[in-house]
């Protein structure tokens, strides 16, 4: 087994840039959110039901999250194809991004060591990060529950 996740942001930290194709195989960087707050989460794999759990609970808020003035990315590493047919699936209407070498999620402390089924494993940690207008970490949340993410990031964060 490798190293787990050698880094763990913390509110403060300056988030890690990054530049990643979307379901689209268009390039998308953090830095073209500068100005405006954005949830950047990290998900293990589209499709499956606690990442479509997530991925819906983001798009039927994302009109109240966007009234705050709060952008959404989804991060995962699979490949800007599976992206699109995850956002038809479920008229998703919010950024996806492809990390197949998992470089940003591993940067961002969402790749590592964690408990499945009681067993250590490599994965995607499941994580939700409030980035900013400045680029810096207003919330770093790891371990998040797909189901009723959205309302406690509402209620607890923003």
């Amino acid at each position: 087994m490798t190293e787990p996740a050698s880094v763990r942001l913390s509110d403060g930290d300056t988030a890690p840039d990054f530049t990643l194709l979307n379901d689209a195989n268009d390039t998308v960087s953090l830095t073209d959110f500068r100005g405006q707050r954005v949830l950047v989460y990290f998900y293990p794999r589209a499709n499956t039901p606690g990442c479509t759990t997530e991925a819906c609970d983001f798009r039927d808020n994302l009109a109240r999250l966007n009234d705050l003035g709060v952008a959404v990315v989804g991060i995962s590493p699979d490949a800007p194809e599976k992206l699109a047919a995850f956002r038809e699936d479920h008229g998703l209407s919010f950024t996806l991004l492809s990390d197949p070498d998992k470089k940003v999620m591993t940067a961002w402390g969402a790749f590592g060591e964690k408990k499945n089924y009681g067993k250590v494993v490599q994965g995607v940690i499941r994580s939700t990060f409030l980035v900013d207008e400045q680029g810096r970490i207003a919330n770093a949340l790891y371990n998040v529950r797909a189901k009723g993410h959205v309302d406690r990031i509402l209620r607890d964060v923003l």
